[in-house]
């Protein structure tokens, strides 16, 4: 496949997107967007309104996809997810996860890793 990085997170974001509702997620939202942060998929897993973040990586070289999603980063969405419960009015009693839906491959073969609960919420 030739096409630049959007392009490419974007179709990765979308089969992201379909491996979690067919591991019995509902997808509530994808690219929630505010001021300096952004989260890449909400979903309903459970009980739970989970905040993922996708990471891709063509072989693990530097380390897997997870390693990506570092202190700032954790902490630009957890930002983005208390203000995305504001806006949707959920009270703070809805039990949230912070996961990581890591992706290695290529478009031979992707596969998938999602890691629920990766991280504890960032003040």
């Amino acid at each position: 496949m030739n096409c630049n990085k959007k392009e490419l997170g974007t179709k990765l974001e979308g089969l992201a997107a379909d491996y979690l509702e067919a591991k019995g997620a509902v997808v509530v939202r994808r690219n929630f967007r505010c001021r300096g942060a952004e989260i890449d998929i909400i979903v309903r897993d459970g009980r739970y309104l989970c905040f993922v973040e996708v990471k891709y990586r063509k072989d693990d070289k530097y380390g897997g996809p997870e390693s990506a999603v570092d202190y700032v980063k954790r902490k630009k969405i957890c930002k983005a997810s208390r203000y995305y419960t504001y806006l949707e009015g959920f009270g703070e009693d809805t039990p949230l996860r912070y996961d990581v839906l890591a992706i290695m491959g290529d478009e031979k073969q992707y596969k998938f890793k999602w890691i629920k609960d990766a991280f504890e919420y960032v003040f």
